[in-house]
């Protein structure tokens, strides 16, 4: 499980290349299209990383914090906390590797028209869960004071 921070950067490491799609390109000609999912409120996220190191066994992955997520850039907003899902998607290109709007896929369903410069969604290669504790203290868990049950079948946790 990746553990997170909200309003801070993000780096992990996933396993990528034993779940390699399209295999007739270089691993430089690769990049990967992540998709964050928030349990609680099902908001979406979409976003490249900033930085995107792949080697025999892993491929590292880094997204900077940013009030105003960015799918190109590897901005994101991990808000709220809590539990998120994530799925990262294989996307190959044939020519120059371009993470830009019209050249870089923004969901696993978009197509874009077939160049070199265009990526080509291939697939899901891994997933798994998410928890983003918050940075604040604030939002996440909110407590109630209850008035003391009459019965003997509760547990109560008075003043």
């Amino acid at each position: 499980m990746i553990q997170a921070t909200t309003k801070t950067d993000l780096t992990f490491y996933l396993q990528t290349e034993d779940n390699r799609i399209d295999t007739s390109v270089d691993s430089s000609k690769i990049r990967h299209l992540v998709k964050f999912t928030n349990d609680m409120d099902k908001s979406v996220q979409y976003a490249y990383s900033s930085v995107h190191d792949i080697t025999n066994r892993y491929t590292k992955f880094v997204f900077t914090y940013n009030a105003n997520p960015d799918v190109y850039t590897g901005d994101i907003n991990f808000l709220p906390a809590g539990y998120w899902k994530y799925e990262v998607f294989e996307v190959s290109w044939t020519g120059a590797v371009a993470i830009s709007a019209g050249n870089a896929p923004v969901t696993e369903d978009d197509v874009l028209p077939v160049g070199p410069t265009h990526g080509v969604v291939q697939g899901l290669v891994t997933k798994g869960k998410m928890y983003v504790a918050e940075k604040d203290g604030t939002q996440q868990v909110t407590y109630t004071q209850r008035e003391e049950p009459s019965g003997t079948n509760y547990i109560y946790y008075g003043q």
